[in-house]
């Protein structure tokens, strides 16, 4: 299959771009300055941005299937706005040139909760890429935990530089992380599974955590004391993303939508993914383990089968 990964600079797509290829895919990543990456052995590379449409035709040209795993917290207060135009320049392109397949990594969050900017960006531009000309298969994740995920940094940071924290109520708010390596399989899997076409799916590891658990068990990880946390009610999220952004070296830009994102628990609440998909997950110490690993200096073997690799919002 000829396949189309867009965000193949960052963290989820810089470690599926290889297991496509290893999978038996011919691939090509749509990057905005070729001379900045880096790809793997016969990867075509192709010159363009979501936000001008005018370079897309060509990225599409021959495409079975697309990723869509771009979002644009970077980019500031106006990051929904620009994450709508992308979508849509995505969607046009893709359906224009007859592309068959769309995958979108985005983010778990009931949609009848009062979403957080970051998940409600992620919902609308579902809602969007659902318009194309295609069968679009969604995969919502909640934290992706990897050594270079910048919801897992801002954990790891946390505790190795805070042993008392004052968090708000979102700390007893429960979340199903799900190791890079995990997401990789089902992003690869989904192309050989024809029930997923049209389809929208929670996927998350074997673990349910408050975030409090998560902070605590990522300490032990570390070889550190579990932080003692205090929960207090009046600590809203928006103050909580400021001191994050203090004690952090995560971006403010994006600390502020992760963390405004964590007054939302993220459970996957029907996990027929797994009905198409088969995936050993892994547990979330032996991903903290992993992802710790190029700090440590020590990795577990890669079990036979796991894709090569080495960071919602799809998804985080």
């Amino acid at each position: 299959m000829h396949v189309l990964v867009t965000g193949a600079t960052g963290f989820v797509g810089g470690r599926l771009v290889p297991a496509l290829r290893a999978a038996g895919h011919e691939v090509r990543a749509l990057v905005r300055d070729p001379s900045a990456y880096d790809p793997p052995a016969d990867v075509e590379v192709v010159q363009g941005d979501l936000l001008e449409p005018g370079t897309l035709d060509p990225a599409f040209e021959g495409i079975d299937a697309a990723y869509y795993l771009v979002h644009s917290m970077r980019a500031g207060d106006d990051f929904e706005e620009r994450d709508r135009n992308a979508a849509r320049n995505f969607a046009a392109a893709a359906s224009g040139a007859g592309t068959d397949r769309v995958v979108y990594l985005g983010g778990l969050g009931e949609d009848g909760d009062d979403l957080s900017p970051h998940l409600r960006s992620r919902r609308e531009v579902e809602a969007i890429l659902s318009e194309g000309d295609y069968d679009l298969t969604t995969l919502r994740a909640a934290v992706i935990v990897g050594d270079d995920s910048a919801s897992f940094r801002m954990v790891r940071q946390l505790v190795s530089r805070l042993p008392v924290m004052v968090t708000p109520r979102w700390v007893a708010n429960e979340c199903q992380p799900i190791a890079i390596d995990d997401v990789v399989a089902y992003l690869v899997g989904v192309l050989d599974a024809p029930g997923t076409a049209g389809g929208t799916f929670g996927i998350g590891g074997p673990d349910v955590l408050t975030y409090r658990e998560m902070l605590g068990r990522t300490a032990e990880a570390m070889g550190r004391q579990r932080p003692f946390v205090v929960s207090v009610p009046v600590l809203t999220p928006n103050l909580s993303s400021y001191w994050v952004g203090f004690v952090t070296d995560v971006p403010s830009g994006v600390a502020r939508p992760l963390i405004l994102g964590l007054k939302n628990p993220v459970v996957v609440t029907d996990d027929s993914i797994r009905d198409h998909v088969d995936v050993d997950l892994t547990p979330f110490d032996v991903a903290v383990e992993k992802a710790l690993a190029p700090e440590t200096g020590a990795r577990r073997p890669t079990p036979p089968g796991t894709p090569a690799t080495e960071e919602h919002g799809g998804g985080s």
